[in-house]
């Protein structure tokens, strides 16, 4: 199934791609799947959005589906249907902390 990720600019700058990416992700769409599928495509962005020993999200990293939060359910969690058949976008957004 094919996948449409979009990307905050400054990863898509290290990524150099102009807008969203299409990505094949096998099975069905999960954070992981997705994530998986992502750094193989473009290996620079290993380490940015994960960490690389424990592969897990990045502090001020969130993910959006269906226009909901997906950042804190499971990393293996189903995602919604929507994302396998290209209606609907995977997020993913640095988040701004401050006062």
């Amino acid at each position: 199934m094919k996948v449409r990720v979009a990307l905050p600019l400054h990863l898509r700058n290290l990524a150099r791609v102009p807008g969203d990416v299409m990505l094949e992700v096998p099975g069905e769409p999960t954070q992981r799947a997705i994530l998986d599928a992502l750094e193989a495509r473009y290996p620079v962005l290993r380490g940015t959005i994960r960490d690389h020993g424990t592969q897990r999200r990045r502090d001020f990293i969130r993910f959006f589906a269906c226009g909901e939060d997906v950042t804190h359910d499971g990393a293996d969690a189903p995602l919604p249907a929507e994302l396998a058949d290209g209606r609907e976008t995977f997020h993913v957004v640095g988040a701004i902390a401050g006062g």
